[in-house]
């Protein structure tokens, strides 16, 4: 019973990729790169002047403050089950450009493969049993320029992705993300546009490897598939304001439209869901910041029938000491979201 088990837990877990819908493919590219703008509850699209616009908008990656970014990242859900982890580099090429790599990975690592554990004489064999990873990859390569018009800036991502289930299952996926940003004064504009031409997802599955276990749970086999991710518009703004000499604080709004079906979002209209985000950044001298921030905003039915409104409250902190970084978000505040509760760490180091 305890190898049947196991066996129905591989099964859920294929099955679940395998039927996987568009509205939500690659979320795992959806969760944030930085505890900076996470602190922010994901907004601050339109602010982001560091290497994690790799990630969140393209076009500010010309705003580093030096010729090199370095950020890494790294968080845990799911009482450590699921480990996320941020990696990214941005180079200045000149005054008027930019490039940048990041790295995500999203996974279920050591998952006890059970499928061997009796032998063909039928003993139980728990040195047969073995692991492996459930995990999701993403590389995102990024240019940034600024164009003609003063203020103006523009960038594009190539994303690369690699999903995998053990050796069970795998899927290569490719997309593209495009994004504009006009700054006036203290008010910064963008407009990110998300897999703007679709990003797909082409899965295969080992058969010969699945074939006993979907028997003895009488099963289909999975079939290759595709899958493809709907693009996603986002506009934000963001505008500072300076109090003092020593203290300044920073507002930003970002909004979300998606174009995959009706969500549970706060602002649906018909296909279309409209996803607010808010969030504030005060900094004190240039070597502290506090943040705080609110997003993730959906109704979700309850058990009396009428919705409930979930929203997720983040804050976070910063501290910079010359050309070092780190940033510490908390997401999720007093449990208010169906979102994953998490400590999020984030380290910078920029190179003049």
């Amino acid at each position: 019973m305890k190898q049947l088990g196991w066996v129905i837990s591989i099964w859920l877990l294929i099955s679940g990729v395998a039927s996987a819908q568009v509205k939500y493919s690659n979320e795992f590219l959806s969760i944030g790169a930085g505890a900076r703008l996470m602190g922010m509850g994901g907004a601050g699209t339109a602010m982001v002047d560091d290497v994690t616009a790799g990630y969140w908008n393209p076009s500010r990656l010309i705003d580093i403050p030096g010729k090199l970014d370095f950020s890494l990242m790294h968080a845990e859900y799911f009482a450590g089950l699921a480990k996320y982890d941020y990696g990214g580099v941005a180079y200045k090429l000149d005054p008027g450009s930019a490039i940048g790599l990041s790295l995500i990975r999203f996974a279920v690592d050591d998952i006890p493969n059970t499928l061997e554990l009796i032998d063909q004489d039928g003993n139980i064999r728990y040195d047969r049993i073995t692991s492996f990873s459930a995990a999701d990859l993403g590389i995102l390569v990024s240019y940034a320029r600024k164009m003609k018009i003063t203020g103006l800036q523009a960038g594009a991502n190539v994303k690369l992705v690699y999903r995998h289930t053990g050796e069970f299952a795998k899927a290569w996926g490719f997309g593209i993300d495009a994004a504009v940003s006009y700054s006036l004064a203290n008010w910064r504009l963008s407009a990110v546009a998300r897999d703007i031409t679709g990003t797909f997802n082409a899965w295969s599955f080992k058969k010969d490897i699945l074939a006993q276990a979907f028997e003895l749970t009488g099963n289909e086999l999975p079939v290759n598939s595709l899958e493809v991710t709907i693009p996603r518009l986002i506009l934000a703004a963001s505008r500072d304001f300076r109090i003092n000499d020593q203290l300044r604080v920073a507002v930003a709004f970002d909004t979300h439209f998606t174009f995959d079906g009706r969500r549970h979002v706060i602002l649906p209209l018909g296909p279309i869901g409209i996803d607010p985000y808010v969030g504030g950044e005060l900094r004190f001298s240039t070597w502290l910041f506090a943040r705080v921030g609110v997003g993730n905003f959906q109704l979700v039915p309850g058990m009396n029938g009428k919705n409930n409104l979930n929203l997720q409250p983040n804050l976070g902190v910063g501290i910079q000491y010359r050309n070092i970084y780190i940033d510490y978000a908390l997401t999720d505040i007093g449990d208010l979201s169906i979102a994953q509760y998490s400590n999020l760490i984030s380290l910078r180091y920029v190179i003049k």
